[in-house]
C-alpha cells in the first residue's frame, strides 16, 4: 500500500488530466498507479490524499467510517456561538440536512502560509476562523454550510484526515510526502486491495446449447428408431420443405374431392384482367 500526501496549492484542480487555464495535479504528483482519495475544489488548498490502494478511496469518503476530515476556515463577519452551534446539529442545505459536524472559533494559526492571490475582504467588515470536521464529502460542503449560518467562506484549508495532519508533517503549498500506513491506527480495518475490474472485462462462460432438432436423432437412436431421413442444415435445424427432395416432401392428404386448378393465372392488382 502506498500512500502520498500532498499540500494543494489554491488555483489547482483535482485531477491528473491537463488543462489549458489552470494547473493540475499532473504538474506534482507523476506516479501512474496512485488515486486521489477526495479532492478539493479549484479554490480550496490543503491536506490531498493519494493511494494505490483499490479499496482505500471507498474506505476514506465513506461516511459509514467516520473518517473526519478537518478544515480551517476564514469566513466573512465575526462569527457568533448561535452559527457554530447550528453548524454542529446539522444545516439544512438543498440536498438534505449535514449529519452532526465539530466547529469552533479559533485564531489564524502561525504555521500558515500566505495564500496567493491573497483573500479579498471588505476592510469595514471583520473577518474570523472557524475549524469544522466533517465525515461527509458533499459537493462544496463546508462552504454551503457556513454560507447557510449567515457567514460566506473566504479561504478554506484542509488541514487533516483521521490523524494524518497536515501540520504536522510540515508541507508547504506543492510540497509531498510519502508516509508509512503501520504509523497510523487510521489503516488497521482496510479492506483487502482488490483491481477495479469493468463490466466489459468480465468473462463470460456460456454452453452452446445443442439444436433439438439434433437432439431428436439422438433420441431416435437410443430407441433403435429409423433416423429422419429429410437433409439437415449443418449443426442442426429444420429442414425447409424447397430443401428436401421430391421423394421427402409431405403430400397433401385430401378426400378425392379436390379439382385441379385450371383457371388462368391473373396479373398483379386487385381488378387486372
Amino acid at each position: 500500500m502506498k500512500i502520498v500526501i500532498l499540500n494543494k496549492p489554491y488555483d489547482v484542480l483535482s485531477q491528473f488530466r491537463a488543462d489549458e487555464k489552470h494547473q493540475t495535479i499532473s504538474d506534482f504528483i507523476q506516479d501512474p498507479d496512485l488515486r486521489i482519495a477526495g479532492r478539493l475544489d479549484l479554490d480550496s488548498e490543503g491536506l490531498m490524499f493519494l493511494t494505490d490502494h483499490g479499496g482505500l478511496n471507498q474506505f476514506i469518503t465513506n461516511p459509514a467510517n467516520k473518517k473526519f476530515k478537518t478544515y480551517l476556515v476564514q469566513v466573512d463577519g465575526d462569527i457568533t456561538e448561535e452559527a457554530l452551534e447550528q453548524l454542529r446539529k446539522g444545516v439544512e442545505l438543498k440536498d438534505g440536512i449535514t449529519l452532526p459536524a465539530t466547529a469552533k472559533k479559533v485564531d489564524e494559526p502561525d504555521w500558515l502560509w500566505e495564500r496567493v492571490p491573497p483573500v479579498r475582504f471588505r476592510a469595514s467588515v471583520p473577518t474570523s476562523w472557524v475549524e469544522i470536521s466533517i465525515c461527509e464529502g458533499r459537493n462544496r460542503q463546508v462552504r454551503r454550510m457556513t454560507s447557510a449560518v449567515g457567514f460566506p467562506t473566504l479561504r478554506l484549508i484542509r488541514t487533516q484526515i483521521g490523524t494524518i495532519s497536515l501540520e504536522k508533517l510540515g508541507l508547504k503549498p506543492g510540497e509531498q510526502i510519502e508516509i508509512e500506513p503501520l504509523l497510523y491506527p487510521d489503516f488497521k480495518d482496510v479492506p483487502a486491495d482488490k483491481p477495479y475490474e469493468g463490466r466489459s472485462f468480465a468473462k463470460k462462460t456460456t454452453t452452446k446449447k445443442q439444436h433439438f432438432s439434433v437432439a431428436k436423432d439422438k433420441a431416435r437412436e437410443e430407441r433403435g428408431e429409423a433416423p429422419f431421413k429429410g437433409k439437415k442444415k449443418a449443426g442442426g435445424g429444420t429442414t425447409r420443405i424447397w430443401q428436401m427432395d421430391d421423394a421427402d416432401k409431405p403430400r397433401r392428404k385430401t378426400n378425392g374431392t379436390t379439382r385441379p386448378n385450371t383457371k388462368a393465372p391473373r396479373g398483379r392488382g386487385r381488378n387486372a384482367r
